[in-house]
């Protein structure tokens, strides 16, 4: 391959997107009919009635449905897209609400109107009358409580699992040190900076439909769609476009709205678009994290991990549609770069009359993460150890590879590390972040009136999940390579790095590659981008394609050169005799004689007819498949599992308690690296969004399910003056697993940022941090308690002392 495979190419999305040429969802459909959505305002209520007498007489209103109004499949509840036999309980909700809500946000009503705004007004005018239920709300609500969400759901549990490895109640007992303690993740979501949306178009000639939508997935949108509207799947088009961000929300399919539009448009053979508003997103949409954690760890003298036992609560929301991933996720990811001795974790997984819960970046393993960092530094503090020597004696050895930890991962298969060197990575990061030399800078800053911490944290993430993505490669006859694959692109740069696989491979210029993604029109088979897994999946696929076109367009030219294929090389775009440049023929020209013709249409296609050709005449003019193109799957045995390393130094106000990070440094091991620029852009937005969940956003609900900072105004995010300068760095162990030897990286950004935050204010003030995220005023109480706590202290002491 030549150079351009880990050269730190500039994105070449970029100018479309800054210069404000994106074409999102919203920006199709100008003259279609819009659609909106009456939604509950209640967390749990029975539906008594619906009357749409007034938004009948809205001047512009089309059509209005209720779930009465939804036909066979239509109507039924949606997809559980993620069986396990763990979930006993599984429930999904219907595309409109039947006679129970279940929480705030949930569709009950579809208006259909001239644009947004009519329908709108059509739906203040519907009238539902509800029968208010007693709402679940948080998780130790719904595990003791006799509420339920579901009637026929017991307990409101969904799912209970454990997985082990180990005797861990008898390594326990025989440790010298025991601790118990609990562990605290609030809720949290993606905000992506556009919302959902879904825009049809019924062609009843052709008896087809197209659909657009703002999704993750698109050609599982297309088999949902196709699936629930009774239509074969090739008579559905579905098309991602731009995409302003997903982080997971928008992997769920289909949503409500990814049905009931299409059926509408075809009901009614008009276009039909509906595109999500920003409240409906915080009320109606999905949200991640919240998790309770008790942990129970048996550790020798040296801090080494002898028996862990962990036992999770997990809120799922009113329903589970994407199944226990996530819990699943964070009971395994929970190892990190460790070795855990005897392991048991038992996961229980709730609905509460909340919203739904699926994959928000991380996708359980910041949680995890937040878990075993925060156990670490628990043993570092019980033995007076340094943080790092306790996590450098648990660390795997970079000789014990592939590992495995005993377990069962996410997809299916054996939680098998397959390559990393975490001593080396501890060595560096504690190198870049100034971990020797940070008690002097304390005592400096102690005697300026400073309060400053640091903090450490690690992780290990599995990627590049299957089972499958694949990749198409053609070049046409003016040498421009078109690259095709399945999966969607919201932001991550594939049009760059799946474009320098294909030149890379096929030894063109960036220039001449073009790149369709999430197009089923252009690849119909496709898993989705999620789980950092593009460029494992698709990047891989797309290389063995490119070697099946490399492969055969040299067999071509070697015929028209009259040279051994083996001989041959191409050098930017150029079939060539190795050492000797003269001998050589274009690849366009390739392209022409790949496929035989009886007719010329221009000046190249002559050289391909039937007069032109030379060869034996005793052989077929085309022996294959005319073109020079090529398909191709990747299918792992397993994940391949990145790694990394984070380090905080924050400093706390001793007035305000306001948290400031002052450095943030990343070591990071994805395998090769294809483009380091992009990589450090994955880190650099993955770190923005760990500080945020640490220290800003949460999804706050009182006791009723009303979710009291639906808002910008309310919901905090943090502007860039709030994100510090990230420093990285980068080892890179090739996994094994495929033919590139990549990992993903998406998602290691985020991962620690809640543990590694939590450690440093911690250090900073000598108080436990066990509940994330922090706020100045939970740090401020913290200080109060903790202050109450010394003085009750010293008052028993004084007493047992006036006693004596």
């Amino acid at each position: 391959m030549t150079s351009m495979f880990g050269e730190a190419i500039v994105r070449r999305e970029d100018p479309r997107l800054i210069t404000g040429q994106g074409r999102y969802l919203d920006d199709l459909g100008r003259d279609a009919l819009a659609a909106a959505f009456v939604r509950s305002p209640h967390a749990h209520a029975r539906i008594t009635g619906i009357d749409v007498d007034d938004a009948l007489e809205v001047d512009g209103l089309v059509a209005i449905y209720t779930w009465e109004d939804l036909p066979g499949r239509i109507g039924e509840p949606l997809p559980l897209l993620i069986p396990h036999p763990a979930l006993t309980h599984g429930r999904t909700a219907y595309p409109l609400a039947r006679e129970v809500v279940r929480h705030v946000g949930e569709p009950i009503v579809m208006v259909v109107a001239r644009d947004r705004y009519l329908a709108e007004d059509a739906a203040e005018r519907v009238r539902v009358e509800y029968e208010p239920l007693p709402p679940v709300v948080g998780i130790e609500n719904a595990a003791t409580t006799e509420r339920l969400v579901h009637d026929d759901v017991p307990g409101n549990v969904g799912a209970e699992l454990t997985q082990e490895t180990g005797d861990v109640p008898a390594a326990i007992a025989a440790a010298p040190h025991v601790l118990d303690f609990r562990l605290d993740i609030e809720r949290s979501a993606s905000m992506p900076l556009e919302g959902r949306g879904v825009y049809a178009r019924w062609d009843a000639d052709d008896g087809s439909l197209r659909v657009y939508s703002s999704t993750q997935t698109s050609t599982s949108v297309r088999m949902a769609i196709a699936a629930r509207l009774g239509l074969p799947a090739n008579k559905v088009e579905v098309i991602a476009p731009d995409v302003g961000g997903g982080f997971g929300v928008k992997i769920v399919h289909p949503w409500p709205e990814e049905v009931l539009v299409p059926w509408a448009a075809r009901l009614l053979d008009r276009e039909i678009k509906w595109t999500e508003d920003r409240r409906e997103h915080f009320i109606s949409s999905a949200h991640e994290r919240g998790q309770v954690q008790h942990v129970r760890v048996g550790f020798d003298g040296e801090g080494r991990l002898l028996g862990l036992d962990v036992r999770i609560q997990h809120d799922h929301g009113a329903y589970t549609p994407y199944g226990i991933i996530v819990p699943i996720i964070t009971s395994t990811q929970l190892l990190g770069p460790y070795k855990p001795g005897a392991y048991r974790v038992r996961f229980t997984s709730l609905y509460t009359n909340t919203v739904i819960v699926t994959p928000y970046r991380g996708a359980g393993r910041p949680q995890a993460a937040f878990c075993m960092e925060r156990t670490m530094d628990r043993i570092a503090d019980e033995l007076g150890l340094d943080r790092a020597a306790v996590r450098e004696v648990n660390l795997i050895r970079p000789e014990e590879f592939p590992y495995d930890q005993g377990l069962i991962f996410q997809d299916g298969r054996p939680l098998i590390y397959d390559s990393g060197d975490y001593p080396e990575m501890l060595r560096r990061i504690k190198e870049l972040i100034g971990w020797e030399d940070f008690a002097a800078y304390r005592a400096e800053a102690r005697r300026e009136g400073r309060r400053v911490g640091i903090g450490l944290a690690c992780y290990v993430e599995g990627t590049g999940v299957g089972p499958y993505e694949g990749g198409h490669v053609e070049i046409d006859s003016s040498g421009r390579v078109h690259v095709s694959t399945g999966l969607t692109s919201q932001g991550q740069g594939h049009q760059t790095v799946f474009a320098q696989i294909a030149a890379s491979e096929l030894g063109v210029s960036m220039d001449d590659v073009i790149v369709t993604t999430g197009d089923t029109r252009r690849f119909g088979y496709a898993v989705g981008t999620f789980a950092s897994r593009a460029a494992v999946m698709s990047g891989n696929a797309i290389a063995l394609a490119t070697r099946k076109v490399r492969e055969k367009a040299l067999r071509i030219a070697g015929e028209a050169l009259e040279a051994d294929p083996r001989d041959l090389e191409i050098v930017e775009g150029v079939v060539r005799v190795k050492g000797n440049a003269s001998a050589s023929i274009p690849l366009s020209t390739v392209a022409v004689l790949s496929n035989p013709l009886r007719y010329a249409f221009d000046e190249a296609a002559k050289q391909a007819t039937q007069f032109a050709t030379g060869g034996s005449m005793d052989d077929p003019p085309l022996t294959g498949e005319p073109g020079l193109e090529g398909k191709d799957y990747y299918s792992p045995p397993r994940s391949t599992f990145a790694s990394g390393m984070h380090a905080a130094i924050v400093e706390t106000d001793p007035d305000t308690a306001e948290i400031r990070v002052l450095r943030y440094a990343v070591l990071h091991d994805c395998g090769r690296l294809i483009n380091p620029r992009i990589v450090e852009g994955q880190i650099h937005g993955g770190v923005a969004q760990g500080v945020a969940g640490a220290l800003y956003e949460r999804m706050v609900y009182d006791s009723e399910g009303q979710l009291l900072n639906a808002s910008f105004m309310d919901f905090l995010m943090p502007y860039a003056t709030e994100i510090p300068r990230v420093e990285t760095g980068h080892i890179e162990t090739a996994s094994p697993l495929n033919p590139l030897g990549i990992k993903g990286a998406g998602e290691a950004g985020v991962i620690p940022g809640s543990a590694v935050i939590a450690a440093a204010v911690e250090d900073a003030e000598g108080i436990r941090i066990a509940k994330m995220p922090i706020s100045p005023s939970e740090l401020y109480h913290l200080r109060l308690q903790a202050e109450a706590g010394t003085a009750e202290r010293t008052n028993r002491a004084r007493s047992a002392a006036a006693s004596g």
